[in-house]
C-alpha cells in the first residue's frame, strides 16, 4: 500500500497541472449573431451526432447568414434558421436545404428552458436546418411527447441568454400564412464556430 502512494500522488499532481479541458474534449461552440445581439450555444455531439454533424455543415457553409427568427412565441419558443428576410416581401416559401435528418430525441437531453432543438414536421425524421430554442421548460416536446416521437435536444444557450428574451418578447404579427412572425425581423446575421472545435 505504501509504495503506491507515491505514484497515487504523481498522477494527482500531474492531473492538477493539466490545462483545463485537456483531459476531456470541449464541446463545439458556436456564436450567433443577432441583429438583437449574440449569443453562444453549446453542442452536444456525444448525445446528437447526427444532428450536431448536420447543424454545423450549415454554420460552416454560411446557410443561416441573413436568415430570421420567423416564429416566436414568448410562452414556449424563438424558431428560426429557415427563412430569409424576403418573408416579409411575399418570399413564402424557406430555403433550400440538404436532406432531412433521421431523429435523435431518445438522447436524454430535455426541451427546457435555454435548450436548443431541431424543427421537424408530423414526419419525425424531416429536420433540416430551422432550430428553436425552448423560453420555458417545454416537457410536452421530450420524448415521446407530443406525438410518441418528440423532438431531438443537441444544443443550450450559454452565454447571452438575456437576447434570447429580447427576442421571445418582440411584437409579432401574421405573414401570409405564418403566425409568429415578428412585426420587425430579427435577422441572424452570422452562425460561426468557436475556437476550432470540431
Amino acid at each position: 500500500m505504501l509504495r503506491k502512494l507515491p505514484l497515487l500522488g504523481a498522477l494527482l499532481v500531474s492531473l492538477a497541472t493539466m490545462p483545463d479541458g485537456a483531459a476531456a474534449a470541449a464541446n463545439p461552440q458556436v456564436l450567433v449573431k443577432t441583429s438583437a445581439g449574440e449569443f453562444v450555444i453549446e453542442l452536444y455531439p456525444d448525445k446528437a451526432p447526427t444532428t450536431v454533424a448536420n447543424f454545423l455543415q450549415y454554420v460552416n457553409d454560411g446557410f443561416y447568414a441573413g436568415t430570421i427568427f420567423h416564429r416566436v412565441i414568448s410562452g414556449f419558443m424563438i424558431q428560426g434558421g429557415g427563412f430569409g428576410s424576403d418573408l416579409y416581401k411575399g418570399a413564402l416559401r424557406p430555403k433550400t436545404t440538404r436532406e432531412p435528418i433521421k431523429l435523435e430525441s431518445k438522447n436524454g437531453l430535455k426541451n427546457d428552458t435555454g435548450w436548443v432543438a431541431m424543427a421537424r414536421t408530423s414526419d419525425p425524421n424531416s429536420a433540416t436546418a430551422q432550430f428553436f430554442i425552448n423560453v420555458v421548460d417545454n416537457a410536452n416536446l421530450n420524448h415521446p411527447q407530443p406525438d410518441g416521437h418528440g423532438y431531438a435536444v443537441f444544443g443550450r444557450v450559454v452565454k447571452g441568454m438575456d437576447v434570447v428574451d429580447t427576442i421571445r418578447k418582440v411584437r409579432t404579427t401574421t405573414v401570409g400564412p405564418y403566425r409568429d412572425v415578428p412585426v420587425d425581423a430579427v435577422v441572424i446575421d452570422s452562425v460561426t464556430m468557436l475556437g476550432d472545435k470540431r
